[in-house]
């Protein structure tokens, strides 16, 4: 028997012939695996630019010559402590056989506006080029989530990545943003639309950066404690019930403890959820997102974000109560603890276009757009009770409109429901 190949004889069982009752190319497939595995220290401390102290130091493995650092400055920040400069300097030049600036102290402007700014990616990125930051050198972003965000973008964009320790300053950076392992800007009047997953090589929080915020700043970034407690942490939200008069009188215990679990929990989530680069539908620690970043938005970022999460935890709070879902009482324990720690739960942009879902300047636009951010179905969290989260991927408009009217109602009256009885 005798097989043609391009006109020559193949004889059975010759290569030729195996080639040629092979499989088409088109249909073949290597499959590739890669797994990679992240570490990196997320560390508690006071006095960080102290000569003393060695967290930074710590943070860095030795290597034959000074670790190049370039510093990137919330400006904000910088105002409410106009000596971190010279302490930054002086730090640097006292551990000068380990460390060197890679040029001068950058500062940009603070707040969410940086994120909206593309020139701001470019000032960064320009400095890390003029400095020679290489993939061995560090980006040192010093200041709140926003500029965290937009620096930690830059960073990851030059030369596919450079090394970015972060040192957030702000309550919600703390426990919260800078923690993961997401960068991002807004774009298209549309929050996080552009970003990255790229985790930091370390995160140095220092409790006295926290002394000079201001009380919407402190008090703001306790929603994302509040909102990890209620998903997956029962004792940890009977803590924050205890202590809210503590937390809101600025006690400086009370916070560094919130602010701690609340890093651990978020930590534990990323690196035991399987799906810490969000490659799915479901992300859990998005509890009442979909209202924040659409009334962020809306209010032109006057809201900040620890703000607007409080009302959107309320809301989804209110919903999941209307729905049948969460018992009464675990419900006003939710809308107590943000009234005790000072927390609006209504807004009244949340009024606007209700009878329109896809208007575009109205909240309930929101949920399309965060099934977009997403992808795949709409995927929202809601609660059945305090720890015991429950998704469901569509909502009823109609009990929408009634849980955002009965938050407006409570915001009109001054509520008072007895205290619950400990749970132990």
């Amino acid at each position: 028997m005798k097989t043609e190949l391009q006109g020559s004889t193949v004889r059975p069982g010759s290569l030729a012939a195996q080639l040629d009752s092979a499989p088409s190319p088109s249909s073949r497939t290597i499959q590739q695996q890669v797994v990679v595995t992240f570490r990196y220290p997320v560390q508690f401390t006071r006095g960080l630019f102290d000569p003393a102290n060695r967290t930074l130091l710590d943070a860095l493995p030795l290597q034959d010559r000074p670790a190049r650092l370039l510093f990137v400055l919330d400006d904000g920040f910088v105002a409410q402590h106009p000596a971190l400069q010279g302490q930054i300097e002086r730090y640097v030049a006292q551990h000068a056989s380990r460390l060197e600036l890679a040029g001068p102290l950058l500062s940009v402007p603070g707040g969410e506006a940086v994120k909206h700014d593309p020139a701001q990616v470019d000032t960064v990125r320009e400095a890390i080029n003029r400095g020679g930051i290489d993939r061995h050198s560090y980006v040192v972003v010093v200041g709140g989530g926003a500029v965290i965000d937009m620096a930690g973008y830059a960073a990851a964009t030059a030369h596919r990545g450079v090394r970015l320790i972060r040192i957030p300053t702000t309550v919600l950076s703390q426990n919260d943003s800078a923690v993961g392992v997401k960068n991002s800007v807004n774009r298209y009047g549309k929050k996080n639309w552009l970003g990255t997953f790229a985790p930091p090589f370390a995160v140095l929080n220092d409790l006295d950066f926290l002394v000079t915020l201001p009380d919407r700043d402190w008090l703001g970034g306790l929603s994302e404690a509040v909102k990890v407690a209620l998903l997956k942490d029962p004792a940890f939200f009977r803590e924050l019930e205890a202590g809210a008069p503590a937390l809101r009188d600025r006690n400086l215990d009370a916070m560094d403890r919130a602010v701690y679990r609340c890093a651990e929990l978020h930590l534990q989530h990323i690196a035991g959820s399987g799906d810490a680069f969000e490659q799915g539908s479901s992300r859990p620690l998005d509890f009442g997102h979909w209202a924040a970043h659409k009334l962020e938005a809306l209010t032109h970022y006057e809201l900040r974000h620890g703000e607007a999460v409080a009302i959107g935890i309320a809301l989804d709070s209110t919903y999941s109560f209307l729905a049948g879902l969460l018992p009464e009482a675990d419900w006003q324990r939710i809308i107590r603890l943000f009234q005790t720690l000072g927390l609006a739960t209504f807004h009244p942009r949340l009024l606007d276009h209700l009878d329109d879902p896809a208007h575009p300047a109205g909240v309930l636009a929101g949920l399309n757009e965060f099934r977009e951010h997403l992808g795949g179905v709409l995927t929202i969290m809601l609660l059945r009770s305090v720890g015991q989260p429950l998704e469901v991927h569509d909502m009823q408009l109609d009990l929408l409109r009634q849980a955002i009217l009965r938050l407006q109602t409570l915001s009109k009256e001054e509520t008072s429901w007895p205290t619950p009885t400990p749970v132990h």
